[in-house]
């Protein structure tokens, strides 16, 4: 059975204020069949780059700074759980919160002001964890750390190497508290989103009958 990841939800909840909240735009359709395409033929796609690979990287590190600035320890989350709609693997399970930690590609991609620091998809992944973990508290925290000198290319360094700067001043964080009407948002427009996948996927098979 098809579940959606939190950190897909963005790409479905992109018009969730309209009169009509059920409706898919035409990104999220798209999204849903590619998602039924793999369905059918057993592939998954891999998406990858740069930024990617330093934030697989550096993971440890940013979670270690995380510590470091908000003298807590916490470790990597493993666990991974899933609902009638969603099923994912968040970073941190604190003890009152969701924490999701993020690795800037550079100072130049580091949110130094919190409010420039929100970002809608990452609003409603975390609210996915919330559900999914039955928190009221989902926080997002951007750690910025060194990158790896392979990953660098022709960049100057003094973008990426960031070590000599106060950690504090490394770790911009935003906090979301769970709302139910939100969630509620999410339910209908994933129960739309996984109809419309069984949907392309019965119509994958009719069209190569």
């Amino acid at each position: 059975m098809i579940k959606l990841r939190p950190s897909s939800l963005g790409r479905i909840m992109s018009n969730a204020k309209s009169n009509r909240p059920q409706d898919l735009s035409r990104g999220a359709k798209t999204y849903c069949k590619e998602l039924a395409k793999e369905f059918v033929y057993g592939f998954k796609t891999e998406v990858s780059s740069k930024y990617m690979d330093k934030g697989n990287i550096v993971e440890d590190l940013s979670i270690e700074l995380y510590n470091d600035v908000f003298f807590t320890s916490h470790k990597k989350n493993t666990e991974r759980r899933q609902n009638e709609w969603l099923t994912g693997e968040c970073d941190i399970v604190g003890r009152d919160r969701i924490i999701d930690i993020k690795s800037p590609w550079s100072l130049s991609t580091f949110p130094a002001l919190k409010e420039d620091a929100h970002d809608s998809g990452y609003e409603w992944q975390g609210r996915g964890y919330m559900m999914l973990w039955d928190m009221d508290l989902f926080e997002l925290a951007y750690c910025l750390v060194s990158t790896p000198s392979e990953l660098i290319g022709w960049e100057s360094e003094d973008l990426h190497y960031v070590d000599h700067i106060p950690k504090d001043l490394r770790v911009t964080s935003l906090k979301y508290e769970r709302c139910p009407e939100k969630e509620r948002l999410i339910e209908i427009k994933a129960n739309s989103a996984l109809e419309y996948i069984n949907e392309c996927i019965q119509q994958i098979a009719e069209d190569h009958y």
